[in-house]
């Protein structure tokens, strides 16, 4: 069979170890440089790549053809593989087809890295054999040609759901829907939707569907679909007969044996990693997992990386570092759960964002917005009426040299973009770590004549 991979990132390399090692006839091509790291791997490996172009009569010359999630479904190439009929799949699909693992998969607008790394580190807690793929850490399918996991936990985007064919979860979730990506959706929140719900369209009867009972769009198209999946709601704000809920300062589970905990006793603070916490402890009462374990993983669970992570007190001001809130519904509730008056570093690549959803939080809690894109006058004619100070930066080093002039003690500085990251930065990962160097960068010496 001749496989060829799209895309020489974490994916797509190990997409193509994976179908190297099962016997297949494998070429990969990325239109941009690969980095050398996967260009060793490849090498090594004996696979056959190009960078800097796409050779259109070996792509389209394949039988099968692997998508990094990171190429737009309307790019050229993507609509030539489709006129010509050839199977075009992501690498967790893909993935999926060379393993008996069980996967646990988690989608939805916010929350997904948080609560994929909570459901592993309750797996891992409780000595289970389990890997942690998808959007978050190693690849899948380097994990699957590698490894011999009997669990996987999976972090799930849209991009990567456009392009299944067979993928089945034995647990699935969809934590929550707000408008994001709508660029590569036709600016249809619901065509954007229904891709997250893709995750349980392969699902049977004896699988799982966790869903948000507190989110008005999923609620919505839950009327309209068929999920054959054992579906089980969680909420923050209504009592339930099975699932998770809030009751008083605790949460409760009712499935199998009853759960409770006192919400105090989480690792993990804000109303919205509640929401994750109780999404994240139904999944470990379907596996079976003891009460005394989900609790003692729930207490112990650190926070992800750039998601409100806390970088360092610098002269009484908090420097946070949210680089992974790409849209406005996750800088939502970094707002929400700032406690200072906050300088307020937005802006990269949008996505069609509605930033009236954030207007009444940023009035209230940013004393000064300070932009960071190449382009920043949608985020600018938006606040200029709203806010006094707002300041148009194109590098981290300004924009955290600017923030670090505003801010005072008792000050927080956050990152929190709304926006990719493309413009400026590889992804949000770098993103971060630049804003993490930039801040802990020792003040500039004056010169003393």
């Amino acid at each position: 069979m001749k496989i060829v991979i799209l895309g020489g990132g974490e994916s797509g390399v190990g997409a193509a170890r994976l179908a190297k090692k099962k016997g297949m006839e494998v070429f990969l091509s990325d239109k941009g440089t690969i980095k050398e790291e996967y260009r060793k791997i490849l090498n090594e490996a004996g696979i056959e790549y190009e960078e800097g172009q796409h050779d259109e009569t070996k792509i389209l010359g394949a039988d099968w053809i692997v998508k990094s999630p990171g190429i737009p479904k309307k790019a050229e190439i993507i609509q030539k593989i489709h006129q010509k009929g050839i199977r075009l799949s992501s690498e967790i699909e893909f993935a999926s087809e060379f393993t008996n693992a069980k996967i646990i998969a988690i989608t939805g607008s916010n929350g997904k890295t948080t609560t994929t790394a909570l459901i592993y580190h309750i797996l891992k807690n409780d000595g289970f054999n389990v890997g942690l793929g998808g959007n978050i850490g190693k690849s899948f399918a380097g994990q699957v040609a590698d490894e011999n996991f009997d669990y996987y936990v999976l972090e799930v985007s849209s991009f990567q759901l456009d392009d299944i064919q067979n993928f089945r979860p034995y647990i699935s979730l969809l934590l929550n829907l707000s408008k994001d990506h709508l660029d590569q959706y036709n600016y249809n929140y619901e065509e954007y939707a229904l891709a997250k719900f893709r995750i349980a369209e392969n699902q049977e009867n004896d699988n799982f569907f966790i869903y948000n009972k507190d989110d008005e769009m999923s609620m919505n198209l839950l009327e309209k679909l068929e999920i054959k999946a054992k579906m089980i709601p969680f909420s923050t704000k209504v009592m339930l007969n099975e699932g998770g809920f809030v009751q008083g300062e605790n949460i409760e589970i009712k499935w199998a044996d009853d759960f409770s905990m006192r919400i105090e006793d989480l690792s993990l603070v804000g109303n919205h990693n509640v929401a994750n916490s109780l999404a994240a402890s139904i999944a470990g009462k379907i596996l079976n997992i003891s009460n005394q374990s989900i609790r003692n993983s729930l207490m112990t669970f650190q926070a992800v990386e750039h998601r409100l992570e806390k970088v360092a007190t610098i002269g009484g001001v908090n420097f946070i570092n949210d680089s992974k809130a790409t849209n406005v519904n996750a800088c939502y509730y970094a707002l929400e759960s700032m406690k200072q008056p906050t300088v307020w570093i937005v802006g990269g690549t949008d996505k069609g964002n509605d930033y009236s959803e954030i207007e009444d939080l940023v009035k209230k809690k940013v004393k000064a917005i300070v932009c960071l894109g190449i382009d920043n006058q949608k985020i600018i004619d938006f606040f200029k009426a709203k806010k006094e100070l707002i300041y148009s930066t194109s590098s981290m080093e300004e924009a955290v040299k600017i923030s670090k002039s505003l801010a005072e003690s008792g000050d927080t500085v956050l990152l929190s973009p709304c926006c990719a990251s493309f413009d400026l930065f590889d992804n949000y990962e770098d993103r971060g770590r630049r804003f993490k160097e930039e801040v802990l960068k020792p003040a500039e010496q004056k010169n003393i004549n």
